[in-house]
């Protein structure tokens, strides 16, 4: 029995999260339509269609007469994020300890239980996905779709920052791993007791982690170089 149209759009649109949200596709960079047109087995119209739903999640973006290309990642959105993220953040988690339900928790502790296994044995992927996938809950948690679009435009970015951060590479940041997972387990029961204040408290605590991180790529530099970079550590 082979794949539906619709079955094929799903797999190419996870396939682009996850190699957006990992650094297999650089930001900035063009996406290939005719190859991946051949992979997936998809006529131009389904594929615009899911090209289309993700620029409208920011994962792309269009350019008139020159294609689709990964969302940048720039000074610009860069700064932008560093303002928003720490409100946005402490915003979701209050209101995921009020608005949570049963069953979203319980899926929580099982992406904080994957989160776990990827720190003591998993590929930086792995660690950078089951983080992402980690804020993404507390997002749905929330249940305001006010902040859903923002939340989820931050967690891009963040996830891609974040493939420096699960990759430590001094002594200072294994600890912080160690720090971000255990306060992964504090927001859990903070949500399970319905404390608004102190998750909200936590989330101010978990940003200050990834501050440095984000600092890091706002530097005069510039972000091009640091990402190619990057990019050779990646592939080492």
């Amino acid at each position: 029995m082979t794949d539906s149209t619709k079955d094929r759009k799903e797999r190419l649109a996870d396939h682009l999260r996850k190699a957006i949200l990992t650094l297999e596709l650089m930001p900035g960079s063009d996406l290939d339509e005719v190859r991946l047109s051949e992979r997936f087995e998809l006529s131009r119209t389904p594929l615009r269609e899911v090209f289309r739903d993700l620029a409208g999640e920011g994962y792309l973006s269009h350019r008139a007469n020159r294609g689709v290309r990964v969302s940048d990642l720039s000074h610009t959105t860069l700064r932008a994020f560093f303002q928003a993220a720490p409100m946005i953040y402490g915003a979701v988690l209050q209101l995921a300890a009020l608005n949570a339900t049963v069953s979203q928790i319980e899926a929580l502790k099982d992406v904080q239980a994957r989160f776990v296994a990827a720190l003591k044995g998993g590929t930086v992927a792995e660690r950078s996905l089951a983080n992402y996938r980690f804020h993404e809950i507390t997002g749905e948690m929330s249940g305001n779709l006010y902040l859903l679009p923002s939340m989820q435009r931050l967690l891009i970015d963040h996830a891609r920052i974040g493939m420096t951060f699960y990759r430590p590479q001094s002594p200072e940041m294994s600890d912080n791993l160690g720090t971000a997972s255990h306060h992964h387990d504090a927001i859990i029961a903070a949500i399970e007791a319905r404390d608004a204040g102190t998750a909200g408290r936590l989330a101010m605590d978990h940003w200050q982690l990834s501050r440095s991180q984000i600092e890091s790529f706002v530097m005069p530099e510039g972000l091009d170089a640091q990402l190619g970079q990057f990019s050779e550590k990646l592939t080492a």
